[in-house]
């Protein structure tokens, strides 16, 4: 919207074209979405706490989380109304990526709302079935991915670049479109398990968004990724705006949700993060460094995945707990020592994966 404004304003004085220029709308992105944030979240967690919307703690988890039990949830609504506002107001409207990452952003924050609010009303941690969760991301993430199929305008749109390996790429085809589902539902559902412990899922979530936020930007800029031997998608740049959107929405969130939680983000938070992570990786076709950055997504989803195998194969159990900060956690280990860690851990996987746009 600013853009197109500046565009009007620039016949006036062409100082306003500066705005043409992603790297500034980008700043006043982060800045917006922190601002939103920032000034929404008191309001929003007093309403929440007066329509008593708090969190249900499971009685098999960790002891220490049972005094966690009625703090505000639903939190990640403000992230929603900060991502959206501050891209809207910052991005070029008229590039198609942007418009499918507010789709899949606000679809699967639906779903989560949805989840949380029968969680709510029915005071337990049981919220939307596994099968209805799953059939409604597979909906929406299905519609974004099929839209990016028919609309891809070059076949590197659809083609697996390998990290590391300048001239190892694989052509899907139609295959893209499974794929492209796998990625999106797998983020949307490993950041959701990663959501357990205060600020433990959002600082990775906003370090992942600035690794790709980057890519984005040398991806939509021929010459960058000509030299990076990386693919130039035509629009990929107006991404870094989302991204950044993210980043300052995730540390306004951060700055209410660390430790100890004035309020959790729900999985109308989780739900949607992750999804928005998903769709541009498989927009700027790096799904792979993904994997890399969101390692401490990865591991609490192969977490859960290897404990519900082992017991149901060998009736034992792997960890103490799962997902695995809460194997930490009953260990012995302080709440806030497994977040800072995992944040650690995420600041060398995200260093990691931008490595790969120079070593290949």
């Amino acid at each position: 919207m600013m853009l197109l404004i500046a565009e009007w304003l620039s016949f006036v004085d062409e100082g306003f074209g500066v705005l043409r220029y992603i790297t500034l709308r980008t700043i006043f992105a982060a800045i917006t979405a922190l601002l939103v944030c920032l000034l929404y979240g008191p309001l929003l967690i007093a309403w929440l706490t007066r329509a008593r919307i708090g969190q249900s703690i499971r009685d098999d988890g960790p002891q220490t989380h049972l005094e966690k039990a009625g703090t505000p949830t639903m939190g990640g609504a403000m992230i929603i109304v900060a991502v959206t506002l501050s891209t809207l107001l910052w991005s070029d409207l008229s590039v198609r990526q942007v418009w499918i990452v507010l789709f899949v952003t606000i679809g699967f924050g639906v779903v989560g709302w949805v989840d949380d609010y029968r969680k709510v009303m029915k005071g337990n941690s049981v919220g939307l079935t596994a099968r209805e969760k799953l059939f409604w991301q597979i909906a929406v993430a299905g519609v974004a991915v099929v839209f990016i199929y028919i609309t891809r305008v070059d076949a590197i749109e659809t083609t697996l670049i390998v990290p590391f390996f300048k001239d190892v790429a694989f052509n899907f085809g139609i295959f893209f479109i499974p794929f492209s589902l796998l990625v999106l539902i797998g983020c949307s559902n490993a950041v959701n398990l990663t959501d357990g412990l205060d600020g433990l899922a959002i600082l990775p979530s906003v370090l992942v968004a600035a690794g790709l936020g980057l890519i984005a930007y040398v991806s939509g800029h021929a010459i960058f990724a000509e030299y990076l031997h990386i693919p130039n998608i035509r629009g990929a740049g107006e991404l870094t705006v989302f991204c950044s959107s993210l980043m300052g929405a995730g540390l306004g969130f951060l700055w209410f949700n660390t430790y100890p939680a004035q309020v959790f983000m729900g999985d109308v938070g989780a739900l949607s993060i992750g999804a928005a992570l998903g769709v541009v990786a498989v927009l700027v076709r790096q799904e792979l460094v993904l994997l890399i950055m969101g390692g401490v997504f990865v591991m609490e989803a192969v977490s859960v995945i290897l404990q519900v195998a082992s017991f149901k194969l060998t009736g034992k159990r792997i960890f103490r707990m799962a997902p695995i900060h809460h194997h930490f956690e009953l260990k012995g280990w302080p709440e806030p020592r497994i977040i800072v860690r995992f944040w650690i851990a995420t600041v060398i996987l995200v260093l990691i994966g931008l490595s790969t746009l120079k070593i290949r």
